[in-house]
């Protein structure tokens, strides 16, 4: 795809992500909590993520009527061999249901295994992160870039807690026990979309978590790495799309965190 055409998609990718935010934020002021299914155990949905979902699907597949999707909620399932759009349409559904501050759109582009393109528009915040490919990355048109933060000692770190599957978590408690004794801290924002993007704007100097999808980090992953962080997953490999598994840092703590993470997931 040429450079052209990228930014082109870039630019209506960031006003599809705005629009839905819109609407997302206009239905939260009169949300009621009997609107929640359950997907599974602790996993909740509402007719905002399902209705955001199929306005983005819509517009998206008039922009690029090529690329094919891989879709939280189900609204379109097509994939294509080269092109596949990555879509969480409410990143924080149980921060949304609950009224508390903290969600966001996410829509990414993938060329064949590789994303080329990022957007998470944390929607409370009017904040809009995005990146392409080896063109840097922003908020709201200011480029931003990781922390200098030498060492996890200097550092402020995020993480999401396991809300369904715990077979792992005695390793996490662990894992959180050594880390608060290690860094400036832990936050828990309820978002994976918002931590990457606050690890790219050097808000957070670290993230990590597993059990998540590839509609929860494929934007973010993007904008970290365009930001100058590093993006693996916890062996250090390349496998954090579909691997149920990510770290993402500002790259000067990416060593030692993942040293002192394998420390204890591989006990």
């Amino acid at each position: 795809m040429k450079d052209s055409e990228l930014k082109r998609l870039l630019e209506q990718t960031q006003e599809v992500a705005k629009s839905v935010g819109a609407f997302i934020r206009k239905e939260r002021q009169h949300f009621d909590v009997k609107n929640v299914e359950h997907k599974g155990f602790n996993d909740l949905v509402s007719y905002v993520d399902k209705e955001a979902e199929r306005q983005i699907v819509d517009h998206l597949s008039t922009i690029f009527p090529e690329a094919g999707f891989i879709t939280e909620e189900g609204t379109n399932t097509t994939r294509s061999e080269v092109y596949n759009w990555v879509i969480d349409p409410l990143d924080g559904t149980t921060n949304f249901i609950h009224g508390i501050p903290v969600f966001s759109v996410s829509i990414a582009l993938m060329e064949r295994d590789e994303v080329i393109l990022g957007v998470v528009y944390e929607i409370n915040l009017h904040e809009c992160f995005y990146a392409i490919k080896g063109g840097g990355a922003f908020c709201n048109e200011t480029p931003i870039q990781v922390s200098s933060a030498p060492n996890l000692a200097a550092s402020l770190i995020a993480t999401g807690f396991p809300y369904y599957n715990f077979e792992q978590i005695d390793k996490y408690l662990a894992a959180l026990k050594s880390l608060m004794q290690s860094t400036h801290g832990l936050r828990r924002f309820g978002s994976a979309a918002v931590d990457l993007a606050y690890v790219a704007s050097g808000r957070l100097e670290g993230f990590f978590e597993y059990n998540l999808n590839s509609y929860d980090v494929a934007a973010g992953a993007l904008i970290v790495q365009e930001a100058g962080g590093k993006v693996t997953d916890f062996l250090g490999g390349g496998d954090y799309i579909f691997g149920r598994q990510i770290v993402a840092t500002n790259s000067k703590i990416h060593d030692e965190f993942l040293i002192e993470l394998n420390r204890i997931w591989s006990a």
